[in-house]
């Protein structure tokens, strides 16, 4: 009788252990860089699978835009801004077929709002005006971590963006189709 009761226990417990919900994180920081520039970011728990990710950093881009058409610095870094809430749609798969889920490894449905302010450029050796933009873009992403502290990290969406070049001395405002293609390494602490 008592290795019945002994055994209905720890059954009992793996069960419980198990019943456990498999969430995001509270909260994880890092530094990823890609490509196209370098940022730092967080990742606040707003719900089981709901994550605000809050990003600052420098996009690196080629502008051959009709901004920059007039100026030989093709290459800019502009400081970013974006808020970016993040739905993991499958992080309960990925915890029953035993798959990492921490650090928010998974995949998501996220969307980017982005801000690129017109406070200064680096590389912009003719002086050419910033012409600041805001971005908002539907993404769907996979993040999956290396080792402990490893990430990488891809995503596609195409969505809208609006440009204030009458700020930067331009007759007017544009406004257009933008696709956010990303592919980036990174380090969580």
């Amino acid at each position: 009788m008592k290795k019945t009761l002994l055994t209905l226990t720890l059954c009992g417990l793996t069960l419980i252990t198990k019943a456990q919900n498999t969430s995001v994180e509270k909260s994880t920081f890092g530094l990823q860089t890609g490509v196209l520039g370098i940022w730092a970011y967080n990742e606040t728990k707003l719900s089981n699978t709901v994550a605000l990710r809050t990003e600052i950093g420098f996009d690196f881009g080629v502008w051959e835009t009709t901004f920059y058409d007039d100026y030989d610095s093709p290459f800019l870094l502009t400081p970013v801004i974006v808020v970016e809430p993040r739905f993991y749609y499958n992080l309960k798969k990925r915890s029953e077929n035993s798959k990492r889920i921490d650090g928010n490894s998974g995949n998501f449905i996220a969307l980017k709002m982005g801000y690129h302010p017109d406070w200064f450029v680096l590389f912009n050796t003719d002086n050419a005006p910033i012409v600041s933009d805001f971005s908002i873009i539907p993404t769907w992403g996979i993040r999956r971590h290396i080792g402990r502290h490893f990430d990488f990290e891809a995503g596609l969406g195409a969505g809208f963006s609006y440009t204030f070049a009458k700020r930067a001395g331009y007759v007017k405002n544009k406004s257009e189709m933008e696709l956010n293609m990303h592919l980036r390494i990174g380090y969580r602490f």
